[in-house]
């Protein structure tokens, strides 16, 4: 029997205030309105963004169905959709590509201005929500929504992707390996012969590890005060692994020591200020480049001297890899079915979505890499 058009009960987990367990309710899903796309979820990462908006450093509005990297398949679109149709296997978009704005349309930019990340504002694009629980709207996060059954985006957050995909793996490209591999690749630009740092080895982290060797880099170092990370870092191609905690100097001068000055390209994958600084300063000073990757908290600011610039250090930072979501997540899902690159040494648990929480718990213990939720 069709659902389309009808208002789908279903099961998500809802963020109702910050600190708090998700909590797996019985929600309404409305249909999708105009230039909305209704998906049925099949497998979402957990990724230490969504837990960044739990323990409340990324502020969302709430109650929110959070989540944002799955995958999942078409169930209904609204009047005027043309890029997806029902049936069509998909992974959304927290960071849209309208294609339409000026920042789609400059050829360096890919971070759309009907994006609400910085601003969450917790609705589509019309303002309004499409979840309903105990009779209660339920705010919508970063355009995507993914931790339940089903969840209504914009069209122009959502990517159709070839129908061979296997969605348990590909909605990684959502989030957390795009994000770490195209800060290699698109955003750093990581040359062959070049010697690179990378701060954090968590999911995103081991995703610029494997874009760095991708683009021919000689020397790539993994930074994480967890040993345990080490391993699986040199088996995706760190050539060397180091803990801070092993040295009584500034981690920057560790590096500059190993690397005649310092490493050509770094990349800040923790979301902390301190390591961001250290990040920056262990590039060679005249032509480094440091990129920050990881999310830090909302309300802190860095105190920089300028002259750690002047000399011509590059310091950037970027969006989902630099990636243009639309054009690039089908293009990404297309060279993992070729084999250009592996997703499967980043996924280390798959839980069923009702056991969402001890997910959670396995990535602040820093036991997991990649936590894959199935519906």
């Amino acid at each position: 029997m069709s659902t389309a058009g009808k208002v789908i009960k279903c099961k998500a987990a809802i963020l109702w205030e910050t600190g708090k367990p998700l909590s797996i309710e019985d929600i309404e899903v409305a249909p999708p309105k105009a230039h909305e796309v209704r998906i049925k979820m099949v497998a979402t990462g957990i990724c230490r963004s969504d837990d960044h908006a739990i323990v409340g450093n990324f502020l969302t509005p709430l109650p929110a169905i959070i989540g944002h990297e799955g995958a999942g398949i078409v169930e209904s679109i609204g009047e005027g959709v043309t890029t997806v149709k029902p049936g069509d296997k998909v992974i959304p978009l927290f960071s849209p590509q309208c294609g339409k704005c000026r920042l789609c349309k400059h050829p360096e930019s890919n971070y759309c201005a009907k994006s609400n990340l910085k601003n969450p504002r917790g609705t589509l694009l019309d303002g309004t929500s499409r979840f309903t629980c105990r009779g209660k709207p339920i705010h919508h996060f970063i355009s995507t929504s993914t931790f339940a059954q089903y969840t209504v985006v914009d069209e122009i957050a959502v990517a159709k992707i070839d129908a061979a995909s296997p969605l348990e793996k590909v909605c990684l490209i959502g989030c957390g390996f795009s994000t770490g591999y195209g800060s290699a690749v698109q955003v750093a630009k990581v040359t062959k012969g070049s010697s690179c740092a990378v701060f954090g080895l968590g999911g995103v982290g081991l995703s610029v590890i494997i874009g760095c060797k991708a683009a021919g880099a000689a020397r790539i170092i993994a930074v994480d005060i967890n040993k345990d990370k080490f391993a699986k870092a040199k088996e995706l191609g760190a050539t060397e692994c180091i803990n801070p905690q092993d040295y009584n100097k500034p981690i920057q001068e560790v590096l500059q020591e190993m690397t005649d000055g310092g490493v050509d390209f770094s990349f800040e994958v923790i979301g902390r200020l301190d390591t961001m600084t250290s990040a920056l300063l262990c590039c060679q000073e005249s032509c480094g480049v440091s990129v920050i990757v990881g999310v830090p908290p909302g309300t802190q600011t860095l105190s920089i001297s300028p002259m750690q610039l002047l000399t011509g250090r590059t310091w950037k930072g970027a969006i989902f890899g630099g990636f243009k979501s639309k054009d690039s997540v089908p293009k990404l899902v297309a060279d993992f079915l070729a084999k250009k690159f592996p997703l499967e040494p980043l996924i280390t648990h798959v839980l069923p979505f009702e056991k969402i929480n001890e997910g959670f718990d396995l990535l602040r213990s820093g036991k997991s890499i990649r936590t894959i939720l199935t519906f």
